[in-house]
């Protein structure tokens, strides 16, 4: 796959896509969108023809994104991860984020703030990772500290950033997916590098917005220079499906209700407003909403 590093500035700041993989989801996409018509999926396929491969499965990116400013480099998300992540069993490890980094000039040791939009597996992937996942660089990871931790060899990637989360995404760990707790949340609490966030917080380049719905955590990352916009959606929207039809639901946000209201809030603009979204699964990395 391509390491292209696509970029959007708003105003002084730069938003960078990073590719960490691309594959088929698991399961029929009919079966993702119960409720869609015929219709809405031949028009969501001409908005997104690269999202439907040619047996018909939905097909998917996975990405994470930089915002670099004069103040922070923030990363929103951490992919799906190396061969022995959390995603494993269904997303198509191991990532290419390193990489990605490497070739947008991105040490993980100048980032100073990883958002994580939520506790779905192939967000997290790359946040902490074991010194034997990234074998190129020696059994190491790149900046991180090699002496032992609390939590066996697991350490952040990012060894120099604090990790936020909403704290009502914590909350529900255990109903998310409790293996998180040992293999993320307690080794960035361990290093003191994991805060919680109580609902809309200002980041050093943005600001944090909560978006329950898919999760009951759920954030997105907001960007604002005037009347330009740029949303980082994390799965506010997962398909064009839910940007042409934002009332359409996904079979696996854990309320529907909320996710619409959430995507119906953030996809409303004011006339002579420019809102772009950057999104980490549809083909095109920014588009304008």
């Amino acid at each position: 796959m391509s390491l292209s590093v696509p970029h959007l500035r708003i105003g002084s700041t730069e938003i960078i896509a990073l590719a960490d993989g691309e594959g088929p989801f698991f399961s029929p996409r009919a079966e993702a969108f119960p409720e869609a018509t015929a219709g809405q999926w031949a028009e969501a396929d001409r908005y997104d023809p690269g999202a439907v491969d040619a047996e018909g499965r939905w097909r998917l990116q996975f990405r994470a994104y930089a915002i670099r400013s004069d103040k922070s480099l923030t990363l929103v998300d951490a992919g799906i991860g190396p061969a022995d992540g959390p995603a494993v069993s269904w997303a198509p490890v191991p990532g290419v984020l390193p990489a990605s980094l490497a070739a947008a000039n991105i040490d993980p040791a100048e980032v100073d703030t990883v958002v994580l939009t939520h506790l779905h597996t192939d967000h997290v992937g790359w946040a902490v990772v074991t010194e034997a996942a990234v074998p190129s660089m020696g059994g190491a990871v790149d900046g991180a500290p090699t002496s032992g931790s609390a939590t066996g060899d697991r350490r952040p990637y990012f060894p120099n950033a604090e990790y936020l989360l909403q704290r009502a995404e914590f909350d529900a760990l255990d109903a998310l997916n409790p293996q998180l707790r040992e293999t993320l949340t307690d080794p960035l609490s361990a290093a003191g590098q994991l805060r919680l966030l109580d609902g809309d917080t200002p980041l050093r380049a943005g600001r944090a917005v909560a978006t329950p719905g898919h999760t009951p955590g759920h954030q997105s990352v907001l960007v604002a220079d005037g009347r330009e916009l740029a949303l980082v959606t994390g799965d506010l929207l997962v398909h064009a499906l839910q940007l042409l039809h934002p009332e359409l639901a996904y079979s696996h946000e854990l309320d529907p209700e909320a996710a619409r209201h959430s995507r119906k809030r953030m996809l409303g603009h004011e006339t002579g407003t420019t809102l772009h979204l950057a999104t980490p699964h549809l083909t095109e990395p920014f588009i304008s909403a």
